[in-house]
């Protein structure tokens, strides 16, 4: 299992690797003949598992949490309904944690995935070496509130190095730790938003002009402010600069 993750982490997640060439591997359907046969066909199994939820493990593993729901409370907070359309915010998320994460990438494939591909370690040093960069790169990131609750649950003692930690209890602390930190950034790109619609309202309002949406109105001037103070900028900058 540790073998074929890391193959899948060579492959997939990190820049400036070389090219990892993959055995060929044939597939039967006959009964395995040796315990060390029903090994190999267990590891590709594993293998195959670990490409299909690769996904998944960027959205656990990587920020992308982060930006994605900053971006759906920002789109909902312009009140632009499906614009920008959801395929540009989760690609425009996709693009930063790109660029969040390649030194880490960078850093956990020279560690590990290259040492071991040269056959100069082996793959439970390689294993240790590789999740190292990300274990400390979502420490950095998790509330100690969030870690506790894990350990806790688990009856774990507190930990004295990150390498003492295990991954099961890092990246759930990690995830949850994301989502207070997005819905946080989320309220206060709601505020300005808000006080424009309860401009609006309120003078239209005073007017009589009850029957029209104040949303409809409130709109253009949403906008208007967003683009007058640079917003994506803004976002974008503070963004990146409150990762850790």
């Amino acid at each position: 299992m540790i073998r074929a993750f890391l193959l899948v982490l060579g492959l997939v997640s990190f820049l400036g690797a070389e090219v990892v060439q993959v055995p060929t591997m044939n597939f039967e359907l006959a009964a395995p003949s040796s315990p060390q046969q029903l090994v190999s066909s267990l590891n590709v199994l594993v293998l195959l598992t670990l490409l299909f939820l690769a996904p998944s493990m960027v959205l656990v593993m990587t920020t992308f949490t982060r930006f994605v729901i900053v971006f759906g409370f920002l789109r909902q907070a312009l009140g632009t309904q499906q614009v920008p359309p959801t395929q540009l915010l989760v690609m425009l998320g996709m693009v930063l944690t790109f660029f969040v994460m390649e030194p880490v990438g960078t850093k956990a494939y020279e560690m590990g995935i290259k040492p071991y591909i040269e056959e100069k370690i082996g793959y439970e040093e390689a294993f240790d070496k590789t999740t190292l960069p990300f274990k400390n790169f979502m420490i950095r990131n998790t509330r100690e509130k969030d870690l506790a609750l894990f350990l806790r649950i688990r009856n774990m003692e507190n930990p004295k190095t990150v390498e003492e930690v295990p991954l099961s209890i890092i990246i759930p602390s990690f995830v949850i730790s994301e989502l207070k930190t997005a819905f946080e950034i989320g309220f206060l790109l709601f505020l300005p938003f808000l006080v424009i619609d309860m401009v609006v309202a309120s003078i239209l309002m005073s007017m009589g002009m009850m029957m029209l949406p104040p949303v409809m109105i409130a709109l253009p001037f949403k906008i208007l402010v967003f683009v007058l103070i640079d917003g994506w900028n803004l976002l974008i900058g503070n963004l990146i600069s409150s990762i850790k």
